[in-house]
């Protein structure tokens, strides 16, 4: 099997990383500023923007920007950003932000429109440069040529997949999520966490995901609870950054499985959170697929936790299934410790809303085709119920 990387442009990481904005905008006079009412309020984009300023750039900002955006609205902010004409697009802000940014960014002159591109994603062209600084690390939508739109007229969230929305720069300061309240730093973490998983497992998967899927896995469980008790743990929150950004690598190299597709619905209809809806579809779906995913399972667990104990070699006295066992179960601590909820009747899912969420999960072929299970429509109605 054939496989490639795609990267950005540049990446900066660590601390102080913001810093380098006026570098990278020193070359551009006008910039569209693209973030949400609640990221700017909680005054987290004045720095970029003092930085901006420095550089000698004139700022526009959009803040305009839901959360979980249709593709109507989507455009909406798209049309407003035409009016700018910037040469420089910056996205502060989560998944939402960024995904929009990277649509502006292939639809800035006007001749392709977003309705189009759920169709047809290649018809966009890059034809202004984008900066990703991230506020929350789950996303790795600064890593990815992915933006997600609502299409409600499905009751679904859509993937808008085109090479040409890859970042050229991409700044990753912990200092962007240090304020972040700690329920959205624990969903957003666990979907990092499906990311990476689900590209190690998936029929895609290859030497280059896989190098970065296990590496944001070490991160994650290392890291993910920390840097969401503790607003000062630093390392930990950067460590976070990276670990997204590393599960955003992994899905452009290979791509996530089941647990994205069946979310999507989910987001889609009852507008439950990204990452809450993978952390609710995650571990169903990883039992599901034990049996297939066995010797994935167990090299996760031999790189994160085989070591020496008790005096015995764990990866020669634990059989593939009792490792394999033992990674569900970590999984499973790290979402209940991190008091995620784990049923659908929290966001008001029924039974009587099986029919339309198997429908609207099937329909997401590009996904299930990678998972290493085929996924019937009686597979997927058992996975929903048992989160009901």
């Amino acid at each position: 099997m054939a496989f490639n990387l795609k990267l950005p442009g540049t990446v900066y990481g660590g601390k102080d990383s913001l810093q380098k904005i006026p570098e990278i905008a020193k070359n551009y006079h006008k910039v569209a500023l693209f973030t949400d009412q609640g990221i700017r309020s909680a005054g987290i984009t004045r720095k970029p923007e003092e930085l901006l300023a420095r550089a000698g750039c004139e700022v526009t900002v959009l803040d305009q920007l839901p959360a979980e955006p249709t593709y109507l609205q989507a455009e909406a902010i798209v049309e407003e950003f035409r009016a700018v004409n910037a040469d420089l697009i910056v996205a502060v802000g989560g998944g939402s932000v960024m995904d929009i940014a990277k649509l502006a960014s292939i639809a800035d002159t006007g001749a392709c429109r977003i309705r189009d591109m759920l169709s047809d994603p290649l018809i966009g062209k890059k034809q202004i440069p984008t900066l990703l600084i991230p506020t929350t690390a789950g996303t790795g939508s600064e890593a990815t040529p992915n933006s997600i739109v609502a299409v409600p007229e499905q009751d679904l969230k859509v993937g808008i997949v085109n090479p040409a929305m890859m970042a050229d720069y991409v700044i990753l300061d912990g200092e962007m999520i240090r304020t972040l309240p700690p329920g959205i730093a624990a969903a957003t973490g666990i979907d990092a966490l499906a990311h990476a998983i689900e590209c190690y497992t998936s029929n895609k998967a290859n030497p280059f995901s896989d190098l970065f899927a296990l590496k944001a896995l070490k991160l994650i469980f290392a890291s993910l609870e920390e840097a969401c008790c503790n607003q000062d743990a630093m390392e930990a929150k950067n460590n976070m950054l990276l670990a997204a950004f590393y599960g955003g690598v992994a899905i452009t190299a290979s791509g996530t499985t089941a647990v994205h597709a069946l979310s999507y619905p989910l987001g889609g209809k009852y507008h439950i959170a990204h990452g809450i809806s993978n952390a609710i579809m995650l571990l169903p779906v990883m039992r599901f697929n034990k049996a297939a995913c066995l010797k994935e399972f167990a090299a996760v667990y031999d790189s994160l936790w085989g070591t020496q104990a008790g005096g015995l070699d764990e990866k020669a006295a634990l059989t593939g299934e009792e490792k394999a066992d033992r990674l569900l179960e970590r999984m499973e601590g790290l979402i209940r410790n991190l008091k995620i909820p784990s049923s659908l009747r929290e966001f008001g899912v029924d039974a009587k809303d099986l029919d339309t969420l198997v429908e609207g999960g099937m329909n997401v072929q590009r996904l299930l085709v990678n998972n290493k299970r085929t996924v019937t429509p009686e597979d997927a109605r058992a996975l929903y119920l048992e989160v009901l």
